[in-house]
């Protein structure tokens, strides 16, 4: 039996239940079998999560891109490692094989290196979905810098907060970005935030929009001429297993985002082991995740995961919608994409398109549909597993977070009958719980509560960067010896667990707990509705009540928001009871949303309870021209 690739239901059970029984032996194997070491470990785990510290693989030594890339190179050197599609479908794609990958992250990596960015130091990353991007992040990994990725559509005072934050030397940018019809000037944002970041020496820059902007000397240097100089080998920085890998940012619920670090080993192994099992990776399968690298999403299972198996992993530069709303399935049809990881946001939206779209493209290489970000309400599964998937290709709904580092629970493709709106089982070596207000376990099935996880896993971020007080309070203080991932669930009869939304989403009505995921299913199942978002909000008699601001599909528009608003309410009774119906409804032109597609519901509790005077920061929204809107027509 493999530990490290299930290929049925009965396996699945066995393997777990070897993770559960003896942690350290099931990981040691995983790791010794797969992975390229240049030292075992003396200690495959030690943890203390009253701490918190969670040490995987102590003693190890490694270098994450000799596993990504080096060993690779003799059975696939020529095999595409990274497929690049760009937003105009009328460039070419690229495929960049692993022979080419490797000389383009060493070239990278001696410009580092000769730029004075040492082992340890931190680079912060600012790019469109190019190849460069990739490799920036590898020629990190290469030398022992401590890359971090800032999504290329945040404004120039997000850029700088976690800059300064994690007091990066360097950014690396480009000229400027494409998105659908529109250029972005990335280089004029970098140049606006660098004005109050002192730490920062030299900006690397691409070239990709071929637009006039400004350098500024003894700072500013084009990058395409320093790579066609540096030397095409560089020998890769040998770390220790517990070395930190890259911070990545995630917006905290109030004031300063959150820097979680991650390091290396562990990350590497989960992050692999995850991606074989939740998409079935065979070799030669063409597996595309349209997140961008930005995100945990895209460090996890667009670079690291895709490329320690050796896998092709497709890079998106463009939008769902450019130019019309079957991009995604023309280049599922033109890549002959076998795997395709996306967001229910993304999927809502193509849903509410016209169904040409989908059925006028062959998808029939299409083997396994994902999704990622916030659990998929039932009418969007619906669509996408009878249209995209035709029935044929399991959808796996995938929970986890920035912190977790790797997909935690999902259906193993195959394997795990799907539910849907149920995330399902845990992967191998991951232990929920979930837990009652009083901090005690709840055993048993048909019940719901706080998720918790209860022993380590090897991808668990280690801290906030440079606030270790804040890691301790936020995830390890709510329960004894538990890491608290902030989102309840409930676990159906057989087991499977159900995301129903971030804790502080849990709104108490007249003493009874109800979860907004529930309830926004029930109402995006009317016709009429494209989206919604529940809220609380004060109430003399309940304590609390709802509020609901609802996106109208076209078809919607026209109709007496009157009698919408009885119908809405009507469609909660049937499916959740008159407990859950909704004392007041906004009808919306959007959310306020963050670039990943999770709705800011912060904002939308202050509109709704008639405290708008600190929104808090909104500049890296989206869209935050809605929140005015939203907010010049609250009830």
């Amino acid at each position: 039996m493999s530990n490290y690739h299930i290929k049925h239901l009965e396996e699945y059970y066995q393997v777990y239940r070897k993770s559960l029984r003896d942690p350290e032996t099931f990981w040691a194997e995983v790791a010794e079998e797969h992975f390229m070491w240049r030292k075992k470990w003396d200690n495959v785990l030690s943890w203390d999560f009253t701490k918190p510290e969670i040490k995987w693989f102590e003693g190890a030594k490694l270098n994450i891109t000799e596993n990504c890339i080096d060993r690779h190179l003799r059975n696939r050197g020529h095999k595409t490692a990274i497929l690049f599609e760009p937003n105009d479908p009328n460039e070419d794609a690229q495929h960049i094989t692993y022979k080419q990958l490797h000389e383009k992250v060493c070239k990278f990596a001696n410009v580092l290196k000769e730029k004075g960015i040492q082992k340890g130091d931190r680079v912060c990353i600012y790019l469109p979905m190019i190849p460069e991007l990739a490799v920036s992040v590898l020629a990190c990994a290469r030398i022992g810098a401590i890359h971090s990725v800032v999504f290329a559509g945040f404004s120039a005072s997000a850029l700088s907060t976690r800059i300064n934050d994690c007091e990066a030397k360097m950014v690396i940018t480009s000229d400027g970005s494409y998105r659908g019809a529109k250029t972005i000037d990335l280089k004029g944002i970098v140049d606006e935030a660098l004005e109050i970041c002192p730490g920062v020496h030299t900006v690397l820059v691409a070239k990709r929009i071929n637009s006039d902007i400004a350098m500024k000397d003894g700072r500013d240097l084009w990058l395409q001429p320093l790579l066609d100089e540096a030397y095409k080998d560089c020998v890769p920085e040998i770390m220790d297993a517990e070395d930190p890998l890259f911070i990545l940012y995630t917006s905290g619920s109030t004031g300063m985002p959150k820097g979680m670090l991650h390091t290396t080993a562990g990350y590497m192994v989960y992050t692999a082991y995850s991606f074989k099992n939740v998409f079935q990776y065979r070799e030669n399968d063409i597996y595309w995740c349209t997140a961008d690298i930005g995100w945990i999403t895209g460090h996890s299972y667009i670079v690291y995961g895709p490329l320690a198996n050796g896998a092709t992993t497709v890079m998106f530069e463009g939008v769902p919608s450019y130019p019309d709303f079957g991009r995604f399935w023309d280049i599922v049809e033109k890549h002959k994409i076998t795997q395709f990881y996306t967001a229910p946001t993304a999927i809502r939206a193509l849903a509410k398109e016209n169904l040409d779209y989908v059925t006028n493209r062959d998808l029939s290489s299409l083997k396994v549909l994902g999704t990622v970000g916030e659990p998929i309400n039932e009418e969007a599964w619906h669509w996408y597993n009878d249209h995209v998937g035709e029935k044929k290709s399991p959808i796996v709904d995938t929970w986890w977070q920035t912190e977790t580092g790797g997909i935690m629970i999902s259906p193993i493709p195959y394997s795990t009958p799907t539910k849907p709106t149920y995330a399902t089982l845990p992967l191998p070596g991951i232990q929920p719980a979930l837990m009652d207000e009083n901090g005690l376990e709840i055993k048993g099935n048909q019940v719901d509560g706080r998720l918790c996880i209860k022993f380590p896993w090897p991808s668990i971020a280690r801290t906030i960067y440079g606030n270790h007080k804040r890691f301790k309070e936020t995830y390890f203080s709510a329960f004894e010896n538990k890491y608290f991932t902030g989102d309840g669930a409930l676990r159906d009869e057989v087991g499977y667990y159900r995301i129903t939304g971030r804790v502080d989403d849990v709104i108490i009505v007249s003493g009874h707990n109800l979860g907004t995921a529930p309830i926004e299913d029930a109402i995006n199942e009317h016709p009429a509705v494209a989206e919604s978002a529940i809220v609380g909000f004060p109430h003399d008699i309940k304590g609390n009540a709802l509020y609901g601001f609802i996106i109208l599909k076209e078809t919607g528009e026209y109709r007496d928001r009157d009698n919408l608003s009885k119908e809405v309410n009507q469609q909660i009774t049937d499916r959740i009871g008159p407990i859950a119906k909704l004392n007041k409804i906004q009808f919306v032109p959007g959310l306020p949303k963050t670039r990943s597609g999770k709705i800011m519901r912060r904002i939308l509790r202050k509109i709704a309870s008639k405290d708008t005077s600190n929104l808090g920061d909104t500049s890296t929204l989206l869209n935050p021209e809605v929140v005015q809107e939203i907010m010049d027509k609250a009830l």
